[in-house]
């Protein structure tokens, strides 16, 4: 059984910094891509980043560009959303999602959450300002 767990969020202030983490299991021998997305109240949910399984290709939204970072930690079922200077616009549910035997990650899909299989359950994140 396929499984991703989200975890780390919580509250901070304005220009502080957070550490996501989504653990998954169940991914067998396939290949995969990771992707962050967030929800945040009244609006529509958005791709944060994405990434390969061997960490070679990512992909940010504008929006976070330089001030997150995703990567894959020492072990191997993890990764990892690093957010740093954190605005009040940041604040929302962040969920991790991952695509199984993945087409080549590319510039255009990674944002597409009918990409993804599988979902967790989410982390809320509240910036104050």
């Amino acid at each position: 059984e396929v499984q991703l767990v989200e975890s780390g969020g919580g509250l901070v202030q304005t220009g502080g910094s957070l550490r996501l983490s989504c653990e998954f299991s169940g991914f067998g021998s396939y290949d995969y891509v990771i992707g962050w997305f967030r929800e945040a109240p009244g609006k529509e949910r958005e791709g944060v980043s994405s990434m390969s399984s061997d960490g070679s290709t990512t992909y940010y939204s504008d929006s976070v560009l330089g001030r997150f970072t995703t990567s894959s930690g020492s072990a191997k079922n993890t990764v990892y959303l690093q957010m740093n200077s954190l605005k009040p616009e940041d604040t929302a549910v962040y969920y991790c999602a991952a695509d199984l035997a993945p087409l080549p990650l590319d510039g255009i899909t990674w944002a597409g959450q009918g990409r993804y299989d599988y979902w967790g359950q989410g982390t809320q994140v509240t910036v104050s300002s």
